[in-house]
This record gives C-alpha cells, sequence and structure tokens, in this order.
C-alpha cells in the first residue's frame, strides 16, 4: 500500500473517532465561572484596616497606616484625623496625655471600649484614656444595636463590642449618642477644639474582620445570621464609617493605628513554606533511618540445647566465607577426600599431581579434566567455583 492512501487511512480513521468524542463532550459539559477569593497578601493579611486606607485613598485623602501609637513619631496636625484601632488600655501616660492635647488642638480621635474577655473581673480599673474622657465600660454587657438600613431591616451593629456609661461632666460635652438600656455604642465629644468619638467596636471598619473568611463554605464555624461580618463590604459599613469620620473629612492626614504587626519570618515559613519543607524534612527522616542501626531490644541468644558442634562448624565457614577465604574451605574438604582415599585406595593416594588424578579418575570412573578442576585451588573472589568444586569433593568422597 502506498504511504499516501496509508496516511489517508488513517487521518479519515481519526476524523472518525474525534468528532463523536466532541460532540459527546460538547453535550455533557458546560462551562460555568466560578468565582474564587483568594487570601489576602502583604500587608492586607495583618493590617485590619487595609481596605479603609484604600478607600480614602481613593476618595483622595492623604491616610497613613501606624502598628502602634507613637504620637512624637506620627506628629498629627490639629487637622487630622486619628482612627485607634489599639487597645487604650495599652498606652503610657505620655502617650495619652500627647494624644488628648492634639485632640483639643483641633483633632479628631476615634477610639473603642476594652474588647470583652471571658471570665474578666468587674474591678479592674479602667484604661487611663478612657478615664481621662470620662468613660465607663466596666460592667456593662455586650448586646447588638439595631442598624436600620433599607434594604435590611434587621441589620444590627456593634455585637462584638462593650457597652459605655459617661460621668456627669463627660455628658455636658456630648454631641451625639447612640444605644439604649444596656448602655451605650457611640458617643462623641467635644474635647477642646476637637471632637473623640467612643465606639463600643470597630469590627465593621475592618477589611477582613475574621481570619477564615476565605475558607471553604462548608468549614466556616456556623455564626448567627443576623451577626454582621462583612467589614467594608457591606455598603451600610461603609455608610457608618463615612459619618463617623464626617468631622475632620477632607481636612487633613487620616492615621490609621491597626495594633497588629507583620508576622515574623519563622511564621511565614511554618505556615507558608510548608510545601517545602515538609518534603525536605520526610527525605530527612527517610535517609536517617536508612543509614541508622536497628533500634529495638537486644535479639535473644539461642536456646542452649541448639548450640552443637555442627552450628559452630557452621559458622566458622560462613565467617571465612564472608572474609573470603574460600581457599581455606576448599583446603580443608580436599584433605578431608584424601583422607578417605588414603582408607579406600592407598596406592592412587600415594600419587602425585596428574598420576594421582589419573588414578583417582580410572577409580571413579570419571573423567580427568572433571577430578582435575575438583582438586584445583579456586580463586579467592569466586564464590561459585568454590561451590561446584566443594560439591564434587563430596561426591567423589561418597563414591569411595
Amino acid at each position: 500500500m502506498k504511504p499516501r492512501v496509508l496516511w489517508s487511512l488513517l487521518a479519515g480513521l481519526a476524523l472518525l473517532v474525534a468528532v463523536p468524542l466532541v460532540v459527546v463532550f460538547l453535550r455533557t459539559h458546560e462551562r460555568v465561572t466560578q468565582r474564587e477569593v483568594l487570601p489576602p497578601q502583604g500587608e492586607a493579611s495583618y493590617n485590619p484596616l487595609y481596605v479603609l486606607g484604600l478607600a480614602l485613598h481613593a476618595d483622595g485623602l492623604q491616610a497613613r497606616s501606624r502598628a502602634r501609637l507613637d504620637m512624637a513619631a506620627m506628629a498629627p496636625a490639629p487637622g487630622d484625623t486619628l482612627v485607634l484601632l489599639q487597645d487604650s488600655g495599652e498606652l503610657p501616660p505620655a502617650q495619652v496625655d500627647a494624644l488628648l492635647a492634639w485632640t483639643a488642638r483641633g483633632g479628631h480621635l476615634l477610639l473603642r471600649t476594652p474588647p470583652p474577655v471571658k471570665g474578666e473581673d468587674d474591678d479592674e480599673p479602667e484604661p487611663l484614656l478612657l478615664q481621662r474622657l470620662g468613660v465607663d465600660s466596666r460592667g456593662f454587657p455586650t448586646a447588638c444595636q439595631r442598624f436600620h438600613v433599607e434594604d435590611d431591616p434587621s441589620h444590627v451593629e456593634f455585637c462584638g463590642g462593650r457597652r459605655f456609661d459617661l460621668d456627669d461632666a463627660a455628658y455636658e460635652q456630648v454631641q451625639r449618642e447612640w444605644g439604649g438600656e444596656e448602655g451605650l455604642v457611640f458617643a462623641r465629644l467635644h474635647h477642646g477644639q476637637g471632637v473623640v468619638d467612643v465606639l463600643a467596636d470597630m469590627e465593621f471598619m475592618k477589611g477582613q474582620p475574621e481570619s477564615h473568611t476565605f475558607l471553604p463554605r462548608a468549614l466556616r464555624p456556623k455564626r448567627d445570621v443576623a451577626e454582621p461580618r462583612d467589614g467594608l463590604h457591606d455598603r451600610a459599613h461603609r455608610d457608618l464609617t463615612r459619618y463617623l469620620l464626617q468631622p475632620n473629612y477632607g481636612k487633613g492626614t487620616v492615621w490609621l493605628v491597626y495594633a497588629s504587626r507583620p508576622p515574623s519570618l519563622w511564621a511565614r515559613i511554618i505556615f507558608e513554606g510548608w510545601p517545602l519543607w515538609v518534603p525536605l524534612l520526610l527525605a530527612l527522616l527517610g535517609g536517617l533511618w536508612a543509614r541508622s542501626q536497628r533500634f529495638g531490644s537486644v535479639l535473644p541468644s539461642s536456646p542452649a540445647e541448639r548450640r552443637s558442634l555442627l552450628e559452630h562448624v557452621r559458622a566458622s565457614g560462613e565467617l571465612l566465607l564472608r572474609q573470603r577465604q574460600g581457599p581455606r574451605l576448599h583446603a580443608a574438604m580436599r584433605a578431608l577426600f584424601l583422607r578417605r582415599l588414603q582408607a579406600r585406595a592407598p596406592t592412587a593416594a600415594a600419587l602425585e599431581g596428574a598420576a594421582q588424578e589419573q588414578a583417582i579418575a580410572d577409580l571413579l570412573q570419571w573423567p580427568p579434566g572433571r577430578v582435575q578442576t575438583a582438586l584445583a585451588t579456586p580463586p579467592a573472589n569466586d564464590s561459585a567455583a568454590l561451590k561446584e568444586r566443594i560439591a564434587l569433593l563430596l561426591q567423589m568422597r561418597s563414591l569411595l
């Protein structure tokens, strides 16, 4: 058959097979677009206010993020805004004095009450900053506050924060307040020429308030459906954040103190570099195991009744064989054969060399070459030749 005809037949056969497969694939498969939300990377993975900073930049404002409050390094201007997500109980008195002095010159400060802790003692003193502002959150519960949203009548806020109350002097400076019988969740106070907003919670300002946001839906922990957890991705939260930033909005820099530190190098290696170090660790453990001695208890000795002379002889032979002393084993076997030959045929035993080999061959009716091979000393490293010649010597000895 000509090559052109052969290739034409093969091409036709391929089309006959491929066309039905393509038709079946198109009828049984459907193109679906699936959106996968990837975990945050870089600063977004440890800065809860990262999304808020991006939103402020997009609106034409200048926003700067800080891990910890440092008034000397930040040097905020009187028209600036400072969002203090850091726990106010961690601030030393010098920082508190500088912060309140800046607020009195025209700054806008947003802070939250200390986060609730299980088993917390009500007698624990209030943070110094809240004491100076006349805020008391000791003994107040954490309860959701209804927040009217047009498309969500059951919307609530401040579910994870501790409510608070104000003393008489602070109430005289109140501009706006929001709360209920359980306590306040928001209060805007005049402080000199500036404004202080005290909040029970700031979860609505965060970009990703929960670390398990990117887990599969089946693996996410169950929670109350009414509890807000969407951060700035929720429109109502964006409106509320914009309202809280109103006093100095557009007048200066917005400082975002997010109270967090980027993950350490070892944390990134352990939690993100495991596809590399786990195989290397397994390879190291496998290499150590392959090159290590036997682990476990010492093997028991052989019973006393099995320690016969034959076992010692066999052990001695195996030792000589491992040490490449095969000629010594062959010499011992040849001497054993010659003693039997001396007893059965003294005349043949008295001969030497080729004459002795011919006499043994005539006696056993074997070819002389076979007898010569059996009596010749094998090489030290040729175990196959050693076994063959010892077998011949044993067979010759049994025939005498």
